[in-house]
């Protein structure tokens, strides 16, 4: 299957994500959502040990880890107006 040409618009977009510092910290996923903190290693990616040590204030999460709280706050605020195909592409349905 041939790949989709990488033009000036595709460039652009991904030249805007690598920029992006879209970021939250766990601290303030916590605060917001009232998950515990089992729930934001789930959400990282990371063990609950690692987690409780960010709130130890021991060990920093990565940019990454507060990237995937940045976008699922998003995912969390913005649910009902994601149309249901794109849902779909999320893995939002259940």
């Amino acid at each position: 299957m041939p790949q989709p040409i990488i033009g000036k618009r595709e460039q652009r977009i991904i030249r805007s994500y690598c920029q992006c510092q879209l970021s939250m910290t766990p601290w303030e996923f916590y605060q917001k959502w009232e998950v515990t903190q089992e729930t934001i290693a789930e959400i990282c990616g990371r063990s609950p040990s690692q987690v409780r040590r960010w709130f130890a204030q021991t060990h920093q999460p990565t940019a990454n880890d507060m990237r995937h709280l940045a976008l699922l706050n998003f995912l969390l605020e913005h649910n009902e107006e994601i149309p249901d195909p794109l849902r779909s592409w999320l893995c939002l349905t259940n």
